[in-house]
C-alpha cells in the first residue's frame, strides 16, 4: 500500500498537467477547466457561428459623404474668426451678457457637419435600418425632414424617435424638405434638373399576421422638386392604430430621391382605404426593385401607443373588434400545506388554500355590514391607532389594524 502512494505522488510531481482536470469547489471536485478558464456557452457558440464581416458588414446605400479638405476648412475658419475678432458689436454685446445665438443657423451647421451621422446612430439605436433593411444595409440622412402633425393652433414635430399619441396624428402630416441639396456625385447638369422624391411612412412592429411584414401608412411618389401637394399619392393616408398591450410602435418615414420619374402603378390602392391586407408591405423588397433608380436620403420617424381614440376606430374605420393583448401570468406556486405554520399570519395562510371567489365574496360581506343603504360607511375613527387592541391573537391585531388604517383587500372592493 505504501508503494501505491508513493509511486501515485511521483506520477502527480512528473506530471502536474493531471490535477488541472479536477478542480474543488465548496467540497465538491469538478471534473474539466476551472470556471475561469473554460470558455462559456456564449463564447463557443460564438466561435462555432463564426461569421466573416467582410460579408455580413452592412452596405450604405445612401448618398457618399464626401469630407472637405483639412486646408479649406482651417482657411473658413480663420476667416471667420478675423471676422468675428474685428466686430465691435458682438465684443460690446458678449461683454454686456446681452449676445444671442441663432438657433436655426447653430441647427442649420449641425446638419452640414456631424448632425447626418447622429441620426444614423439614433435609428441604428432604435433598429430602424435593421427591420426595414434586414441588417444589411444603411444609409446617412442628408436630407433634413421638417414633418408636423397639426392638431387645433398645435403642432406636433416628427424627430427622432419622439412620442405622439395616435389622436394627435389622425390627419395627414404636412411635410417640407430642401430639394435642392446637393450631393456629393451629382454633375452640375444634374443639379439642375427638376427632382423627383417618393416619401413612405410604414409601421414594422404592427402587422397583425407576419411579424417580418409591414403596413404602408402612406406613399407618395413622383415629388416634383419637393412639393408634397403635386406628388402621386399611391396609398392614402392612415393613422397610427397600435393595438393596446403591444407596447410603443414606431412609425419611419423614408424619403428616397429618383433618378427619374417612375411608374409605381403596382403599388397604387384604390379599393377601401382602411383595408390592411391591401396595405401590406416590405421596405427591403421596394428597395430592392427600384434600387438602380432610387437612393433613401432623409429619415425622421416617432412612436406611438395605445389611447381611448382607438377605440371608435377599430369598431367604425377598421370594422374589427378592439383587439387587447395581455401577459398570461402562469398560476402561483403553493406549497403543501403545514400542520404548523410558523410566523405566519393565520388567516393570510388559510385564504391561500381557499377558493379566490368565496375570499372576495366573504370581504364584500364585511364591507356592506358596515354601509348604511342612505347614510353610506361609517366615519373612519378621527385617531385609529390610539384605540388598544388586548387580548387578541398577533394575527387578529394585525387584521383590526389594517381595518382601521382602511389597508387591504377590503378596501379595494
Amino acid at each position: 500500500m505504501a508503494n501505491l502512494i508513493q509511486r501515485t505522488c511521483e506520477y502527480l510531481l512528473l506530471k502536474p498537467h493531471v490535477l488541472q482536470r479536477f478542480d474543488v469547489r465548496q467540497g465538491h471536485r469538478l471534473r474539466g477547466k476551472a470556471p475561469g478558464v473554460a470558455k462559456t456557452l456564449a463564447e463557443r457558440l460564438q466561435a462555432e457561428k463564426l461569421q466573416d464581416p467582410d460579408i455580413t458588414r452592412p452596405v450604405n446605400i445612401g448618398f457618399p459623404y464626401v469630407k472637405p479638405s483639412r486646408s479649406s476648412q482651417l482657411t473658413e475658419r480663420l476667416a471667420h474668426l478675423k471676422s468675428q475678432r474685428n466686430n465691435a458689436t458682438l465684443e460690446r454685446l458678449s461683454r454686456e451678457r446681452k449676445l444671442e445665438v441663432d438657433l436655426d443657423q447653430v441647427r442649420g451647421d449641425w446638419l452640414k457637419t456631424s448632425g447626418p451621422f447622429h441620426v444614423k446612430r439614433i435609428a441604428e439605436h432604435y433598429g430602424v435600418f435593421e427591420h426595414l433593411f434586414g441588417g444589411s444595409a444603411y444609409f446617412v440622412p442628408r436630407v433634413e425632414l421638417s414633418i408636423q402633425y397639426q392638431v387645433g393652433d398645435l403642432l406636433h414635430p416628427v424627430r427622432y424617435g419622439n412620442i405622439l399619441k395616435p389622436s394627435d396624428t389622425q390627419t395627414a402630416p404636412s411635410v417640407r424638405f430642401d430639394a435642392n441639396f446637393s450631393f456629393a456625385g451629382e454633375k452640375a447638369d444634374e443639379q439642375q434638373k427638376d427632382s423627383w422624391w417618393c416619401l413612405l411612412m410604414t409601421n414594422p412592429d404592427g402587422h397583425f399576421e407576419d411579424s417580418e411584414k409591414e403596413y404602408c401608412h402612406w406613399f407618395v411618389g413622383n415629388i416634383p422638386n419637393g412639393d408634397i401637394s403635386k406628388g402621386e399619392e399611391l396609398i392614402s393616408y392612415l393613422q397610427p392604430f397600435p393595438p393596446k398591450g403591444t407596447g410603443y410602435h414606431r412609425h419611419i418615414f423614408v424619403l428616397y430621391k429618383q433618378n427619374a420619374r417612375i411608374d409605381f402603378s403596382q403599388y397604387r390602392r384604390t379599393e377601401e382605404a382602411y383595408d390592411l391586407p391591401g396595405r401590406t408591405f416590405r421596405t427591403v423588397d421596394f428597395y430592392r426593385q427600384h434600387q438602380e433608380t432610387i437612393t433613401p436620403a432623409g429619415l425622421a420617424f416617432f412612436q406611438s401607443d395605445w389611447d381611448t381614440s382607438l377605440l371608435a376606430f377599430y369598431h367604425e374605420k377598421l370594422q374589427l373588434q378592439h383587439p387587447v393583448f395581455e401577459y398570461d401570468f402562469p398560476a402561483p406556486y403553493i406549497r403543501d400545506q403545514e400542520w404548523f405554520p410558523l410566523r405566519k399570519p393565520f388567516n393570510l395562510y388559510m385564504d391561500k388554500y381557499r377558493d379566490p371567489a368565496q375570499i372576495r365574496k366573504e370581504y364584500l360581506e364585511r364591507k356592506l355590514a358596515k354601509t348604511h343603504p342612505f347614510d353610506g360607511p361609517e366615519k373612519p375613527l378621527r385617531f385609529p391607532n390610539a384605540h388598544p387592541v388586548k387580548d387578541v391573537p398577533s394575527w387578529l391585531r394585525t387584521e383590526i389594524k389594517k381595518d382601521r388604517l382602511g389597508w387591504g383587500r377590503i378596501n379595494d372592493i
